[in-house]
Protein backbone atom coordinates (compact mmCIF):
# COMPACT_ATOMS: atom_id res chain seq x y z
CA UNK A 1 0.00 0.00 0.00
CA UNK A 2 0.99 3.55 -0.31
CA UNK A 3 1.58 5.25 2.94
CA UNK A 4 2.77 8.36 4.19
CA UNK A 5 4.23 9.17 7.47
CA UNK A 6 3.57 12.77 8.98
CA UNK A 7 6.53 13.44 11.17
CA UNK A 8 10.43 12.06 11.11
CA UNK A 9 11.11 11.43 15.17
CA UNK A 10 11.81 8.01 17.10
CA UNK A 11 8.56 6.87 16.32
CA UNK A 12 7.98 8.17 12.42
CA UNK A 13 10.87 6.66 11.23
CA UNK A 14 10.56 3.98 12.49
CA UNK A 15 7.64 3.35 11.61
CA UNK A 16 7.58 4.72 8.23
CA UNK A 17 10.61 2.35 7.86
CA UNK A 18 9.20 -0.66 9.12
CA UNK A 19 6.26 -0.51 7.22
CA UNK A 20 8.62 -0.16 4.04
CA UNK A 21 10.55 -3.66 5.74
CA UNK A 22 7.11 -5.29 4.98
CA UNK A 23 6.56 -4.35 1.53
CA UNK A 24 4.88 -1.08 1.09
CA UNK A 25 5.70 2.20 -0.21
CA UNK A 26 6.63 5.40 2.28
CA UNK A 27 7.12 8.73 2.00
CA UNK A 28 8.10 10.04 5.32
CA UNK A 29 7.42 13.84 6.15
CA UNK A 30 9.15 16.00 7.98
CA UNK A 31 9.01 20.17 7.98
CA UNK A 32 12.47 20.12 9.59
CA UNK A 33 14.11 20.22 6.05
CA UNK A 34 17.38 20.09 7.67
CA UNK A 35 16.27 16.69 8.97
CA UNK A 36 14.61 15.81 5.39
CA UNK A 37 18.10 16.09 3.75
CA UNK A 38 20.20 14.34 5.79
CA UNK A 39 18.04 11.66 5.42
CA UNK A 40 18.07 11.40 2.02
CA UNK A 41 21.88 11.55 2.01
CA UNK A 42 21.82 8.34 3.91
CA UNK A 43 22.36 10.11 7.63
CA UNK A 44 20.44 9.29 10.64
CA UNK A 45 19.20 11.55 13.19
CA UNK A 46 18.85 9.16 16.28
CA UNK A 47 20.16 5.75 17.38
CA UNK A 48 18.67 3.01 17.64
CA UNK A 49 20.26 -0.35 16.60
CA UNK A 50 19.99 -1.52 13.38
CA UNK A 51 17.61 0.96 11.75
CA UNK A 52 20.54 2.94 9.85
CA UNK A 53 21.40 -0.25 8.03
CA UNK A 54 17.09 -1.19 7.48
CA UNK A 55 16.71 2.70 5.82
CA UNK A 56 19.51 2.37 3.17
CA UNK A 57 17.90 -1.38 2.45
CA UNK A 58 14.42 0.07 1.54
CA UNK A 59 15.81 3.41 0.38
CA UNK A 60 18.06 1.56 -2.31
CA UNK A 61 15.01 -1.20 -3.17
CA UNK A 62 12.54 2.69 -3.72
CA UNK A 63 9.88 1.76 -1.44
CA UNK A 64 11.38 4.50 1.48
CA UNK A 65 11.13 8.11 0.40
CA UNK A 66 11.73 11.48 2.25
CA UNK A 67 9.95 15.05 1.80
CA UNK A 68 9.31 17.84 3.41
CA UNK A 69 5.86 18.76 1.45
CA UNK A 70 2.31 16.86 3.37
CA UNK A 71 0.45 17.55 -0.32
CA UNK A 72 2.87 15.30 -1.94
CA UNK A 73 3.12 12.64 0.67
CA UNK A 74 -0.55 12.77 0.82
CA UNK A 75 -1.45 13.14 -2.78
CA UNK A 76 -1.25 9.09 -3.74
CA UNK A 77 -1.29 7.80 -0.03
CA UNK A 78 -3.60 4.92 1.10
CA UNK A 79 -3.14 5.66 4.75
CA UNK A 80 -1.53 9.01 6.32
CA UNK A 81 0.30 7.92 9.93
CA UNK A 82 0.52 11.01 12.08
CA UNK A 83 3.68 10.70 14.41
CA UNK A 84 4.33 14.39 15.39
CA UNK A 85 5.31 15.25 18.95
CA UNK A 86 3.25 15.25 21.82
CA UNK A 87 5.27 17.01 24.38
CA UNK A 88 3.88 18.11 27.82
CA UNK A 89 3.09 21.15 28.86
CA UNK A 90 4.01 23.04 31.82
CA UNK A 91 1.30 22.04 33.95
CA UNK A 92 1.86 17.98 32.49
CA UNK A 93 -1.43 17.73 29.91
CA UNK A 94 -0.30 17.09 26.34
CA UNK A 95 0.65 19.88 23.68
CA UNK A 96 -1.55 19.21 20.50
CA UNK A 97 -0.55 22.07 18.41
CA UNK A 98 1.33 20.51 16.03
CA UNK A 99 -1.55 17.69 16.24
CA UNK A 100 -3.79 20.48 15.11
CA UNK A 101 -1.67 21.67 12.42
CA UNK A 102 -1.35 18.45 10.47
CA UNK A 103 -4.85 17.70 10.11
CA UNK A 104 -5.60 21.34 8.97
CA UNK A 105 -2.51 20.62 6.27
CA UNK A 106 -4.03 17.12 5.42
CA UNK A 107 -7.78 18.36 5.57
CA UNK A 108 -6.52 21.03 3.10
CA UNK A 109 -4.73 18.64 1.10
CA UNK A 110 -7.18 15.52 0.86
CA UNK A 111 -7.76 14.68 -2.80
CA UNK A 112 -9.75 11.22 -1.93
CA UNK A 113 -10.66 8.77 0.37
CA UNK A 114 -7.57 8.38 3.17
CA UNK A 115 -7.32 6.51 5.86
CA UNK A 116 -5.83 8.97 8.57
CA UNK A 117 -4.41 7.19 11.83
CA UNK A 118 -3.38 8.56 14.58
CA UNK A 119 0.02 7.47 15.57
CA UNK A 120 1.09 9.75 18.12
CA UNK A 121 0.45 9.76 21.93
CA UNK A 122 -2.50 11.53 22.53
CA UNK A 123 -5.04 12.17 25.05
CA UNK A 124 -8.43 10.23 24.63
CA UNK A 125 -11.05 12.07 22.19
CA UNK A 126 -8.10 13.73 20.63
CA UNK A 127 -9.88 11.56 17.50
CA UNK A 128 -13.02 13.54 17.64
CA UNK A 129 -11.38 16.80 17.58
CA UNK A 130 -8.75 15.67 14.59
CA UNK A 131 -12.32 14.57 12.78
CA UNK A 132 -13.68 17.79 13.51
CA UNK A 133 -10.71 19.88 12.56
CA UNK A 134 -10.72 18.29 9.18
CA UNK A 135 -14.77 18.75 8.42
CA UNK A 136 -13.99 22.59 9.09
CA UNK A 137 -11.00 22.86 7.32
CA UNK A 138 -11.55 20.13 3.96
CA UNK A 139 -11.00 22.00 0.66
CA UNK A 140 -13.23 19.10 -1.13
CA UNK A 141 -16.11 16.55 -0.57
CA UNK A 142 -13.90 13.59 -0.39
CA UNK A 143 -14.63 10.39 2.13
CA UNK A 144 -11.86 9.69 4.91
CA UNK A 145 -11.44 7.82 8.14
CA UNK A 146 -10.02 8.75 11.18
CA UNK A 147 -8.36 5.85 13.09
CA UNK A 148 -6.07 5.54 16.23
CA UNK A 149 -3.04 3.03 16.40
CA UNK A 150 -0.65 4.02 19.43
CA UNK A 151 2.70 2.63 18.75
CA UNK A 152 4.56 0.47 21.98
CA UNK A 153 8.12 0.90 20.76
CA UNK A 154 11.14 0.74 23.67
CA UNK A 155 14.16 2.54 22.55
CA UNK A 156 17.04 0.24 21.82
CA UNK A 157 14.55 -2.64 21.34
CA UNK A 158 12.08 -1.26 18.74
CA UNK A 159 12.46 -2.54 15.13
CA UNK A 160 12.06 -6.07 17.17
CA UNK A 161 9.25 -4.74 19.13
CA UNK A 162 7.50 -3.17 15.73
CA UNK A 163 7.91 -6.39 14.08
CA UNK A 164 6.99 -8.97 17.24
CA UNK A 165 4.73 -6.96 18.62
CA UNK A 166 2.74 -7.96 21.78
CA UNK A 167 -0.13 -6.96 20.18
CA UNK A 168 -1.20 -4.42 17.67
CA UNK A 169 -4.31 -2.06 18.71
CA UNK A 170 -6.46 -0.53 16.19
CA UNK A 171 -9.39 2.26 17.11
CA UNK A 172 -11.56 2.22 14.15
CA UNK A 173 -15.02 3.50 13.32
CA UNK A 174 -15.90 1.76 9.94
CA UNK A 175 -15.44 -1.71 8.50
CA UNK A 176 -12.95 -0.33 5.68
CA UNK A 177 -10.36 1.76 8.07
CA UNK A 178 -10.24 -1.87 10.04
CA UNK A 179 -9.73 -3.57 6.39
CA UNK A 180 -7.01 -0.66 5.66
CA UNK A 181 -4.92 -1.43 8.88
CA UNK A 182 -5.31 -5.08 9.12
CA UNK A 183 -3.65 -5.11 5.52
CA UNK A 184 -0.95 -2.79 6.72
CA UNK A 185 0.05 -5.12 9.23
CA UNK A 186 -0.52 -8.17 7.08
CA UNK A 187 2.74 -10.29 7.55
CA UNK A 188 3.10 -9.62 11.32
CA UNK A 189 2.32 -12.20 13.60
CA UNK A 190 0.41 -10.74 16.63
CA UNK A 191 -3.29 -10.43 17.88
CA UNK A 192 -4.96 -7.48 16.77
CA UNK A 193 -7.18 -6.00 19.00
CA UNK A 194 -9.96 -3.53 17.60
CA UNK A 195 -11.76 -1.05 19.50
CA UNK A 196 -13.36 2.03 19.15
CA UNK A 197 -11.27 5.14 18.59
CA UNK A 198 -11.17 6.35 22.69
CA UNK A 199 -10.70 3.23 24.03
CA UNK A 200 -7.55 2.52 21.76
CA UNK A 201 -6.40 5.88 22.79
CA UNK A 202 -7.05 5.32 26.58
CA UNK A 203 -5.05 1.81 26.26
CA UNK A 204 -1.78 3.24 25.25
CA UNK A 205 -2.02 5.87 28.35
CA UNK A 206 -3.11 3.17 30.72
CA UNK A 207 -0.51 0.53 29.38
CA UNK A 208 2.40 3.30 30.10
CA UNK A 209 1.47 4.85 33.13
CA UNK A 210 0.83 1.15 34.20
CA UNK A 211 4.53 0.12 33.59
CA UNK A 212 5.75 3.25 35.20
CA UNK A 213 3.35 2.82 38.35
CA UNK A 214 5.37 -0.59 38.68
CA UNK A 215 8.78 0.65 38.31
CA UNK A 216 7.90 3.28 41.48
CA UNK A 217 6.33 0.53 43.64
CA UNK A 218 9.60 -1.84 42.94
CA UNK A 219 11.57 1.47 43.53
CA UNK A 220 9.37 1.75 47.38
CA UNK A 221 9.71 -1.51 47.86
CA UNK A 222 13.67 -1.53 47.67
CA UNK A 223 13.64 1.62 50.02
CA UNK A 224 12.15 -0.59 52.77
CA UNK A 225 15.04 -3.39 51.92
CA UNK A 226 17.29 -1.02 52.43
CA UNK A 227 16.00 0.12 56.14
CA UNK A 228 14.85 -3.63 56.97
CA UNK A 229 18.80 -5.24 55.32
CA UNK A 230 16.40 -7.31 53.34
CA UNK A 231 17.74 -7.53 49.05
CA UNK A 232 15.03 -5.67 46.55
CA UNK A 233 16.65 -8.24 43.68
CA UNK A 234 15.39 -11.51 45.78
CA UNK A 235 11.85 -9.78 46.54
CA UNK A 236 11.77 -8.56 42.90
CA UNK A 237 12.33 -12.39 41.50
CA UNK A 238 9.98 -14.03 44.09
CA UNK A 239 7.10 -11.61 43.34
CA UNK A 240 7.89 -11.83 39.47
CA UNK A 241 7.49 -15.24 39.06
CA UNK A 242 4.10 -14.62 39.93
CA UNK A 243 2.09 -14.85 36.74
CA UNK A 244 -0.15 -12.37 37.85
CA UNK A 245 2.59 -10.01 38.57
CA UNK A 246 5.32 -10.72 35.87
CA UNK A 247 9.02 -9.96 35.90
CA UNK A 248 9.35 -6.39 33.50
CA UNK A 249 9.31 -3.69 35.09
CA UNK A 250 10.68 -4.90 38.18
CA UNK A 251 14.05 -3.76 38.78
CA UNK A 252 15.01 -1.15 41.24
CA UNK A 253 16.72 2.15 40.66
CA UNK A 254 17.08 5.52 39.92
CA UNK A 255 13.85 5.81 38.48
CA UNK A 256 12.60 5.79 34.68
CA UNK A 257 12.84 8.83 31.79
CA UNK A 258 12.79 8.94 28.52
CA UNK A 259 10.39 10.72 26.17
CA UNK A 260 6.98 8.05 26.94
CA UNK A 261 6.58 7.15 30.85
CA UNK A 262 7.34 10.74 32.10
CA UNK A 263 4.87 12.53 29.74
CA UNK A 264 2.53 9.72 29.53
CA UNK A 265 2.11 10.05 32.99
CA UNK A 266 1.67 13.38 33.35
CA UNK A 267 -0.98 13.64 30.28
CA UNK A 268 -2.82 10.87 32.29
CA UNK A 269 -3.13 12.56 35.28
CA UNK A 270 -4.43 15.69 33.58
CA UNK A 271 -6.88 13.55 31.38
CA UNK A 272 -8.33 12.21 34.71
CA UNK A 273 -8.64 15.58 36.21
CA UNK A 274 -10.03 16.85 32.59
CA UNK A 275 -12.92 14.24 33.25
CA UNK A 276 -13.61 14.69 36.54
CA UNK A 277 -10.76 11.70 38.39
CA UNK A 278 -7.89 12.14 41.01
CA UNK A 279 -5.97 10.04 40.01
CA UNK A 280 -3.48 9.90 43.07
CA UNK A 281 -1.94 6.61 42.28
CA UNK A 282 -0.18 8.06 39.86
CA UNK A 283 0.39 11.29 41.30
CA UNK A 284 2.48 8.93 44.00
CA UNK A 285 4.23 7.23 41.14
CA UNK A 286 5.28 10.21 39.43
CA UNK A 287 6.28 11.56 42.78
CA UNK A 288 8.47 8.86 43.87
CA UNK A 289 10.22 8.87 40.39
CA UNK A 290 11.29 11.85 41.29
CA UNK A 291 12.72 11.37 44.83
CA UNK A 292 14.89 8.16 43.54
CA UNK A 293 16.66 10.56 41.55
CA UNK A 294 18.18 12.52 44.53
CA UNK A 295 18.10 9.12 46.99
CA UNK A 296 21.24 8.42 44.97
CA UNK A 297 22.67 11.79 45.54
CA UNK A 298 21.75 11.30 49.38
CA UNK A 299 24.20 7.77 49.12
CA UNK A 300 26.95 9.61 47.46
CA UNK A 301 26.90 12.21 50.50
CA UNK A 302 26.96 9.96 53.12
CA UNK A 303 30.47 8.16 51.20
CA UNK A 304 32.31 11.61 51.02
CA UNK A 305 30.93 13.52 52.66
CA UNK A 306 31.00 17.36 51.09
CA UNK A 307 30.45 17.57 47.55
CA UNK A 308 32.17 20.91 46.70
CA UNK A 309 35.57 20.11 44.61
CA UNK A 310 34.82 16.85 44.41
CA UNK A 311 35.63 15.15 41.07
CA UNK A 312 32.68 12.87 40.14
CA UNK A 313 32.57 10.21 37.28
CA UNK A 314 29.41 10.13 35.79
CA UNK A 315 28.77 6.41 33.84
CA UNK A 316 26.29 6.28 31.48
CA UNK A 317 23.52 9.76 30.75
CA UNK A 318 21.20 8.23 28.15
CA UNK A 319 17.52 7.67 29.71
CA UNK A 320 18.35 3.91 29.17
CA UNK A 321 20.97 1.88 27.24
CA UNK A 322 21.08 1.26 23.53
CA UNK A 323 19.89 4.87 22.79
CA UNK A 324 21.42 8.63 22.47
CA UNK A 325 18.04 9.74 23.77
CA UNK A 326 18.43 12.53 26.75
CA UNK A 327 14.49 13.48 26.77
CA UNK A 328 13.99 13.16 31.02
CA UNK A 329 16.71 11.55 31.56
CA UNK A 330 17.38 11.50 35.39
CA UNK A 331 20.99 12.04 34.82
CA UNK A 332 20.15 15.57 33.87
CA UNK A 333 18.78 16.43 37.14
CA UNK A 334 21.44 14.36 39.01
CA UNK A 335 24.25 16.09 37.09
CA UNK A 336 22.45 19.33 37.94
CA UNK A 337 22.66 18.73 41.45
CA UNK A 338 26.14 17.84 41.75
CA UNK A 339 26.95 20.87 40.04
CA UNK A 340 24.86 23.09 42.55
CA UNK A 341 26.89 21.60 45.18
CA UNK A 342 29.74 22.69 43.08
CA UNK A 343 31.13 19.27 42.73
CA UNK A 344 33.52 18.79 39.18
CA UNK A 345 31.74 15.98 37.04
CA UNK A 346 33.15 14.01 34.23
CA UNK A 347 30.63 12.08 32.15
CA UNK A 348 30.65 9.60 29.49
CA UNK A 349 28.22 7.12 27.42
CA UNK A 350 28.53 5.34 25.00
CA UNK A 351 26.30 7.14 22.39
CA UNK A 352 24.70 10.35 24.31
CA UNK A 353 27.57 12.45 24.92
CA UNK A 354 26.35 14.66 22.06
CA UNK A 355 23.14 14.82 22.84
CA UNK A 356 23.97 15.64 26.67
CA UNK A 357 26.00 18.87 26.13
CA UNK A 358 23.07 20.07 24.82
CA UNK A 359 21.02 20.01 28.20
CA UNK A 360 23.54 19.86 30.40
CA UNK A 361 26.05 22.75 31.33
CA UNK A 362 29.37 22.72 33.11
CA UNK A 363 30.94 19.19 32.95
CA UNK A 364 33.15 17.57 31.04
CA UNK A 365 32.78 14.36 29.13
CA UNK A 366 35.64 12.17 28.76
CA UNK A 367 36.31 9.40 25.83
CA UNK A 368 36.37 6.76 27.33
CA UNK A 369 34.79 5.42 30.65
CA UNK A 370 38.59 4.88 32.44
CA UNK A 371 39.28 8.43 31.45
CA UNK A 372 36.19 9.33 33.49
CA UNK A 373 37.13 7.33 36.48
CA UNK A 374 40.92 8.77 36.66
CA UNK A 375 41.28 10.50 40.07
CA UNK A 376 37.65 10.50 41.20
CA UNK A 377 36.10 10.67 44.45
CA UNK A 378 33.63 8.36 43.43
CA UNK A 379 31.69 6.80 40.39
CA UNK A 380 27.86 7.07 39.81
CA UNK A 381 26.03 4.89 37.50
CA UNK A 382 23.68 5.82 36.25
CA UNK A 383 22.77 3.72 32.71
CA UNK A 384 23.57 0.45 32.58
CA UNK A 385 25.20 -0.13 29.48
CA UNK A 386 26.91 -3.53 28.80
CA UNK A 387 30.06 -1.95 28.63
CA UNK A 388 30.11 -0.59 32.11
CA UNK A 389 29.46 -4.29 33.28
CA UNK A 390 32.67 -5.33 31.49
CA UNK A 391 34.91 -2.84 33.51
CA UNK A 392 38.13 -4.49 34.60
CA UNK A 393 37.08 -3.60 38.73
CA UNK A 394 41.07 -3.49 39.82
CA UNK A 395 41.60 -1.20 37.32
CA UNK A 396 38.84 0.64 38.34
CA UNK A 397 39.79 0.71 42.14
CA UNK A 398 43.53 1.99 40.85
CA UNK A 399 42.41 4.99 38.96
CA UNK A 400 40.14 6.09 41.88
CA UNK A 401 41.48 8.80 43.88
CA UNK A 402 38.80 7.06 46.66
CA UNK A 403 37.70 3.80 45.93
CA UNK A 404 33.61 4.70 45.91
CA UNK A 405 31.03 3.40 43.75
CA UNK A 406 27.24 4.52 43.63
CA UNK A 407 25.28 2.19 41.52
CA UNK A 408 21.84 3.85 40.15
CA UNK A 409 20.99 0.63 37.98
CA UNK A 410 22.33 -2.18 40.37
CA UNK A 411 24.61 -3.62 37.81
CA UNK A 412 27.61 -5.54 40.19
CA UNK A 413 27.34 -7.75 42.81
CA UNK A 414 27.40 -6.23 46.01
CA UNK A 415 29.60 -8.88 48.06
CA UNK A 416 32.03 -9.13 45.03
CA UNK A 417 32.52 -4.95 45.08
CA UNK A 418 33.20 -5.62 48.84
CA UNK A 419 35.84 -8.03 48.31
CA UNK A 420 37.36 -5.86 46.05
CA UNK A 421 37.82 -3.09 48.37
CA UNK A 422 35.69 -0.60 47.30
CA UNK A 423 32.91 1.40 49.40
CA UNK A 424 30.04 0.14 47.22
CA UNK A 425 26.17 1.70 47.42
CA UNK A 426 22.84 0.52 44.72
CA UNK A 427 19.17 0.14 45.21
CA UNK A 428 17.61 -1.57 47.86
CA UNK A 429 20.43 -4.08 48.21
Amino acid sequence: MNISIIGTGYVGLVTGTCFSELGHNVICIDNDEKKVETLEKGGIPIYEPGLEEMIRKNREAGRLKFSSSIKDGINSADAVFICVGTPSRPNGEADLSAIEKVAIEIAEALNGYKLIVEKSTVPVQTGIKIKNTIELRKKQDVEYDVASNPEFLREGSAIYDFMHPDRIVIGIETERASKILREIYKGIDAPIVEADIESAEIIKHASNSFLATKISFINAVALLCEKSGANVEKVAEGMGFDKRIGKAFLKAGIGFGGSCFPKDVSAFIKIAERLGYDFALLREAKNINKKMKFHIIDKLKASIWNLKDKRIAVLGLAFKPNTDDMRNAPSIDIINALIKEEAEVVAYDPKAMDKASEVIENIKFATGPYEAIKDADAILILTEWEEFRNLNIQKVKSLLRTPVVIDGRNIFSPDEMKVAGFIYKSIGR
